[in-house]
């Protein structure tokens, strides 16, 4: 290997440059690096929310209660509030404290699980409560500096810096999260984090945090949080029908197992959020897990077949989820549905 000699005075303005971009702030004092996070986390932290959500699920054993804690941002002066779908999609109730510590409930008005993001409405706007403001996130490059405010671990507006990683395509990275861009970030997240926002160095809001990727169960620095326009598309731009249910597509052979109809196929509702939309039309959660064909299956609740006549299968989710976009709030919809053996059809309306 051939050995590289420089001048004295090369070397030290090669010195002098690696003081000055191996570590972000660190040409600046530390008391002046910290003094601005000090004053960035000032200016966002208002803005930021935490969630408390009770639900219940399915397990082997039967239904089990739990409670669920996570972070949001308010995005409206009308007192939206966005957040990540894993911490609010099925919840029975929903809470949102602010930074002074006064709380208020709230309601999931659109959600989309495919990119782990749902947006609340507040029941009223604490008085003062600031609006966040929202970036264009195509600006965001890799490199730049970013904190994330949130609770995790429930404690209430905790904060960490780092910086972005990488950006990924949606369907590249999760595929349970297949139509979220997301920002990869070395910024430490935690259970809590959940939902909460990732501001850039001018403090406005450029990803709402996902989740993390983690072999030791703590914070890895493989943090993923979906860019701010993916959230504002898929929550704002576009209708988003929110109706309150989790389950499973069943495959054919499950399909078959479980005695559905020739050529039929199905999504097994696991749970159903109590004031939902799939709860005022009726439809029943499972009330215990089974294992059928190597899958975790719930059983004791309705099948949906499907949706407006479309047959409920994972490859037309979109096509359902198009179909009642475009349907004026009001509107009569048709679900198909199995229970107990029979074959029934319910209606209800659109949100």
């Amino acid at each position: 290997m051939t050995q590289m000699r420089f001048p004295g005075h090369c070397i030290t303005r090669l010195l002098l440059a690696a003081m000055l971009t191996t570590s972000g702030l660190a040409w600046i004092p530390r008391d002046v690096a910290a003094e601005s996070l000090g004053a960035l986390f000032k200016q966002v932290a208002p803005s930021v929310v935490v969630i408390r959500a009770r639900g219940h699920d399915v397990s082997a054993t039967g239904e089990e209660r739990f409670r669920e804690t996570g972070s949001g941002v308010l995005i409206s002066p009308d007192g939206k509030v966005m957040t990540a779908a894993h911490v609010v999609h099925s919840m029975d109730e929903i809470t949102v404290q602010f930074l002074g510590g006064e709380t208020v409930t709230a309601r999931v008005v659109a959600s989309e699980p495919g990119a782990d993001l749902s947006l609340l409405q507040l029941e009223r706007v604490p008085s003062g409560a600031p609006v966040a403001k929202m970036a264009d996130s195509r600006t965001v490059e890799v490199g730049d500096e970013v904190i994330v405010v949130g609770a995790p671990y429930g404690l209430s507006y905790s904060l960490s810096s780092g910086h972005i990683s990488a950006r990924w395509a949606p369907n590249t990275v999760y595929r349970a999260f297949a139509l979220a861009e997301f920002f990869q970030t070395d910024a430490v997240i935690n259970t809590g984090n959940s939902g909460g926002p990732m501001f850039n160095a001018k403090g406005e809001v450029i990803g709402i945090v996902s989740h993390n990727i983690s072999k030791s169960g703590g914070s890895e620095g493989l943090g993923f949080v979906v860019t701010i326009n993916t959230a504002k598309q898929l929550l704002l731009e576009k209708r988003s029908v929110w109706g309150g249910v989790e389950g499973v597509f069943l495959t054919d052979k499950q399909a078959d197992l479980l005695n559905l109809p020739p050529k039929s196929s199905g999504y097994a509702i696991k749970t159903v959020a109590k004031g939902s939309p799939m709860d005022e039309v009726g439809i029943r959660g499972g009330t215990m897990l089974v294992n059928i064909a190597g899958q975790e299956i719930p059983l004791g609740g309705d099948i949906l077949m499907s949706v407006q006549g479309i047959p409920a299968t994972a490859a037309n989710l979109a096509k359902v989820r198009d179909q009642l976009a475009g349907m004026p709030s009001g509107s009569p919809v048709k679900l198909t549905i199995l229970r107990a053996g029979q074959v029934l059809d319910l209606e209800g309306k659109l949100p």
